[in-house]
């Protein structure tokens, strides 16, 4: 498991799930790490923060929350593609990875990669892909991972 305290966040909150670190550059959120453990919470002064912060705790008490957080992520065409059909899965919903590359007319593999790739989960939902037989992967396989996805799920279909 990735320490937080290794990377550079702007602010780290609790989660239901242990928690989630945030980075931000400008008035933009360019990385969010999710930590299967609890982790010290890191307040910060910057309003932007705070909002942002305030924001994601809201969606953990209410899964219809709306994210509208303003973000910047860099990615290839297809990643692009791929991140902006997972954006378009309604809150409470999946698709599978096979449904997925239909959509964007790719293969399982390639979208699985792309979701890898993602570097703002939540914002970019990609927890909401599945296998066609389970939940398949999240967070590249990161210890704790598929806990966090499970619970992500859940909360989402209240």
């Amino acid at each position: 498991m990735v320490n937080p305290t290794t990377q550079y966040h702007d602010v780290i909150i609790n989660a239901p799930f242990g928690g989630v670190g945030i980075h931000l550059e400008s008035d933009y959120v360019v990385g969010i790490q999710l930590f299967p453990i609890q982790q010290n919470a890191r307040e910060t002064s910057h309003q932007f923060a705070q909002h942002i912060a305030y924001k994601i705790s809201q969606y953990f008490m209410q899964a219809g929350s709306i994210l509208d957080i303003p973000y910047a992520i860099s990615g290839t065409s297809f990643q692009q593609r791929v991140w902006k059909a997972i954006s378009a899965i309604p809150v409470g919903e999946v698709l599978t990875y096979s449904d997925l590359a239909k959509k964007v007319g790719s293969g399982p593999r390639a979208v699985a990669n792309a979701c890898g790739a993602n570097r703002l989960p939540l914002l970019i939902p990609c927890h909401r892909v599945v296998a066609r037989n389970g939940l398949g992967g999240f967070m590249q396989g990161v210890d704790g991972g598929l806990k966090i996805k499970s619970w992500l799920l859940a909360h989402e279909s209240k």
